[in-house]
């Protein structure tokens, strides 16, 4: 007989390693996770700027190149993703953010009309980004502080970062002590997912405490072919393990699919379910006709604007020879020291067009002179800053596609980055500012010269194409499998995250959302396994009293 159980996870990035665990601890389910990827355990993953050392080629990571974007004159870039227990978690800058109300009172919108009792609102959401939550310095309407996932403030912040917010500040915009807070523009220091120096990602807040419970079986180097569908109902995976054996495994209850913006889709038209022309031309049996699977990918574009310094100031070479052999000994003996620092202590909200509108660009404060373009390339001979610029609600829509019916193929994904005329103006404005910014108050007198975009022409066109040059993935590609109301033929989901045409299986990853939210996504991602779990468990609740919890509407 094949083996089976009451449920399985595809997928054990942020949202997958927390709905596998809830799925265990709160329904006393037996539950299967299948991770493509390797094991979370490595030191230079735990420390917070470790990943600087293993994004380049590295096996944690799966690069998905694109398709030539004419609109970047036929660029190609990578969009790298997590290969490991914890995804994007387990290798991203741990920057804790969860977006603004609006971004969630606009998807309840979009739901109202048929949510079958479950709203997206802000208070509905915001109890689940509280329960997840252990935050070492907050505790209030906004935030808890014993959920598994440790957040904190920076361990070690550079005087680069300090002096980026006083220039920010005195350009104008308010010092915030919590983007998370009342208010999300203006500029100050982020919080992270870490505590005192070890990365804090959803595998070490959820699976870790289960390592031995026997109701949870995780398989590593597990990678799905495809879901198998019987009559409308999705009963089993069929699974390659890491030495190349075939399995195939029934669930009794539902399949939650959490593979990432990438993968899910790719997942859901080898099982059937997508575009039925699509389907066809690879030779594929259509189970559900779903146009809207791997449509409206949305991104966060970034692109860099990068200073020089005039002395000694920032992070250079920090890691060659002799220092990097102190800061290890710092860190072992006395837990502090740079390496308790990802290397983005500081950022800003601002709206550069119409400051009193909400902004529309994140700012991140990297003391160290990179040029991000397809992976990280580091000058170790130069003492500077860059700030990575980011639209935080592109209108730009892109799409994934099947490259083949062979599941060992990646997709096909072309992400539009700055193709929207409106993301590539509010790119600029972005640019503009924060170059202004570099040239101002406490910074400004410490730049020897700005050498991205360089002037003196900085007209529209040169920074156009500048943008286009150097634009990239801010790693958070969503919505290639939304949720949407009834009626709605692009909508893959509905307001319980169930696949529209197929019973026993939801989608529970930032494929499902409706739209961006503005900032990271490893925050809404956790949210949505959390959000997941109540919906299969019967566990979620009527809607909360905005007065309760509501954080407000924010600027």
């Amino acid at each position: 007989m094949a083996e089976e159980y009451d449920h399985i996870v595809i997928g054990g990035g942020a949202a997958g390693c927390v709905a596998a665990a809830r799925l265990v601890t709160d329904g006393g389910r037996r539950v299967l996770l299948l991770e493509a990827g390797y094991s979370n355990r490595h030191p230079l993953l735990d420390m917070p700027p470790g990943i600087f050392k293993l994004i380049n080629g590295s096996k944690y990571m799966t690069y998905h190149s694109t398709v030539p974007q004419e609109h970047l004159g036929g660029r190609v870039h990578d969009v790298p993703q997590g290969n490991v227990l914890g995804g994007g978690t387990s290798v991203n800058a741990q920057v804790y953010m969860r977006g603004r109300p609006s971004d969630y009172d606009e998807w309840d919108a979009l739901l109202r009309a048929n949510n079958d009792g479950a709203p997206w609102d802000w208070p509905t959401v915001l109890a689940h980004f509280k329960r997840i939550e252990g935050n070492a310095r907050l505790l209030d309407d906004l935030h808890g502080a014993d959920g598994p996932l440790q957040v904190t403030d920076p361990g070690h912040v550079d005087d680069i970062s300090r002096w980026f917010v006083q220039s920010v500040q005195a350009r104008g915009e308010p010092f915030t002590a919590d983007f998370n807070g009342p208010t999300q523009r203006g500029t100050g220091f982020y919080q992270f997912m870490n505590r005192n120096g070890r990365r804090s990602s959803s595998a070490y807040a959820y699976i870790e405490p289960l390592r031995r419970d026997p109701r949870l079986t995780v398989r590593l180097q597990a990678r799905v072919r495809r879901i198998e569908i019987e009559k409308a109902r999705a009963t089993a995976v069929t699974w390659t393990d890491a030495a190349g054996a075939t399995h195939t495994t029934r669930s009794r209850g539902d399949i939650v699919l959490t593979a990432g913006a990438l993968v899910t889709p790719k997942l859901l038209m080898l099982s059937g379910i997508g575009p039925a022309d699509q389907l066809q031309e690879h030779g594929i049996p259509v189970a559900v006709d779903a146009p809207g699977v791997g449509q409206n990918l949305v991104d966060h574009p970034e692109v860099p604007v990068i200073a020089v310094a005039n002395g000694r100031y920032g992070y250079y070479r920090q890691g060659a020879g002799w220092r990097m052999l102190w800061n290890g000994i710092q860190f072992k003996t006395f837990g502090t020291g740079r390496i308790l620092s990802v290397g983005f202590e500081a950022g800003a909200f601002i709206n550069p067009i119409d400051p009193d509108a909400p902004p529309s660009i994140q700012a991140f404060c990297v003391p160290i002179v990179y040029l991000d373009r397809d992976l990280l390339q580091v000058f170790d001979d130069t003492w500077g800053v860059t700030i990575t610029t980011v639209v935080v609600k592109p209108k730009s829509r892109g799409w994934v596609r099947l490259r083949s019916a062979d599941p060992d193929d990646k997709p096909l994904v072309s992400p539009h980055l700055l193709k929207h005329p409106d993301d590539m103006a509010t790119m600029i404005a972005g640019q503009r500012y924060f170059r202004d910014v570099l040239l101002t108050g406490p910074l400004g007198k410490r730049i020897e010269r700005v050498i991205a975009p360089e002037g003196p022409d900085l007209s529209d066109e040169v920074m156009a194409a500048h943008c286009r040059r150097f634009v990239k993935t801010n790693y958070h590609p969503a919505s290639t499998a939304r949720m949407g109301a009834d009626g709605d033929r692009m909508a893959v989901l509905d307001a319980r995250l169930r696949v529209r045409g197929i019973e026993n299986l939801r989608v529970a990853d930032m494929s499902a959302v409706p739209n961006i939210n503005a900032g990271n996504t490893a925050a809404p991602a956790m949210m949505l396994g959390d959000r997941a779990t109540d919906f299969i468990l019967g566990l979620d609740q009527p809607r909360a009293s905005a007065a309760a919890t509501s954080q407000g509407a924010q600027p």
